[in-house]
C-alpha cells in the first residue's frame, strides 16, 4: 500500500473523527496570527523572501477582486487628428474613453471558475450535528455508538449501492432520498419538476456535501435539457445550479430557485 493512503481507508471505513472540522476551523483561524509573528520576527534574507512571497498573494488577490468588479474602465483614446484649432487648454489633455471592463458571457464563466456565484438565500441557520445525525445503537457491542443516521433529505447518484454493514458510517434512510426537486425559474416565473444530477454545496460544510445532504440554502445542480435554454454559441445549456429555497425535511419536497 502506498505511504498515505491508510488514513483515507481509515476515513472510507469509520469516518472523521467527532472534533475534524472544529479543530481544522480553529487551525485556519489562528493561521493569520502565526503568519503576522512569522513577518514581524523574520529578519534579513528570509524576511525579504516571506514579505516577497506575501506580495505575490496579495497581488493576485487583488487581481482576482478586480475581475469581478461590474466597474467601467478608463482608457486612452486613439489619437486622431482634430479638424480645426484647439484651445491652448486642451493642447496637452489626453482623451479618454469609457469601456465596459468585460461582456457578460467572460463574467459569467469566471464567476463559475471563481464560485463566487449570487444567491438567493445568502444566509441560512446553520444545522447542528445533533440535530443532522441520530446515533444507532446495533450489534451486540453497544457501548460502540459509531454509526449515525441521517436524519435530513439526501441525494444519491442512479448507481449508488450500499456499504455492507460493517463499513457502513453514515445510513441514509431510502424514504429521505429525492432524485428529483420543483425549480422555478426567477424571470420565466415558472416551475418545473426537473431531475437533480448531484449536490454542489452544502453550506453546513463539506462533509454533508459529499454525503449529498439536501438542507436550506444548498446548492444543487439541475437537468435543464427539457427547458430549451441555449447559450450564446447555441448549445443546448444541459445542467444547471439551483438553491434550495424550504426545508425538504418538514415539506416532503424539495423547492428551488434557478442560479440565472
Amino acid at each position: 500500500m502506498p505511504q498515505g493512503d491508510y488514513i483515507e481507508l481509515h476515513r472510507k471505513r469509520h469516518g472523521y473523527r467527532p472534533d475534524f472540522f472544529e479543530r481544522k476551523r480553529k487551525k485556519e483561524a489562528r493561521e493569520v496570527h502565526k503568519r503576522s509573528q512569522i513577518a514581524q520576527k523574520s529578519l534579513g534574507i528570509k524576511g525579504k523572501m516571506f514579505a516577497k512571497k506575501r506580495y505575490a498573494e496579495k497581488a493576485l488577490m487583488k487581481k482576482t477582486l478586480k475581475m469581478h468588479e461590474e466597474s467601467s474602465s478608463r482608457g486612452k483614446a486613439e489619437d486622431d487628428v482634430n479638424e480645426g484649432a484647439v484651445p491652448a487648454y486642451l493642447l496637452d489633455r489626453e482623451n479618454s474613453t469609457r469601456a465596459k471592463v468585460l461582456s457578460n458571457t467572460i463574467k459569467q464563466k469566471r464567476k463559475e471558475k471563481a464560485g463566487k456565484w449570487e444567491v438567493p438565500l445568502p444566509k441560512v441557520r446553520p444545522v447542528a450535528e445533533d440535530e443532522m445525525f441520530r446515533v444507532v445503537r446495533s450489534g451486540k457491542r453497544k457501548t460502540k455508538q459509531w454509526k449515525r443516521m441521517v436524519t435530513k433529505v439526501t441525494f444519491v447518484g442512479p448507481g449508488f449501492t450500499r456499504k455492507p454493514p460493517k463499513y457502513e458510517r453514515f445510513i441514509r434512510p431510502s424514504g429521505l432520498r429525492f432524485n428529483k426537486a420543483h425549480v422555478t425559474h426567477p424571470e420565466l416565473k415558472c416551475t418545473f419538476n426537473l431531475e437533480i444530477i448531484g449536490v454542489k454545496k452544502n453550506p453546513n460544510g463539506p462533509m454533508y456535501t459529499s454525503l449529498g445532504v439536501v438542507t436550506k440554502g444548498t446548492i444543487i445542480e439541475v437537468n435543464v435539457s427539457e427547458l430549451g435554454l441555449v447559450t450564446p454559441a447555441g448549445k443546448v445549456v444541459w445542467g444547471k445550479y439551483a438553491q434550495v429555497t424550504n426545508n425538504p425535511e418538514n415539506d416532503g419536497c424539495i423547492n428551488a430557485v434557478l442560479l440565472v
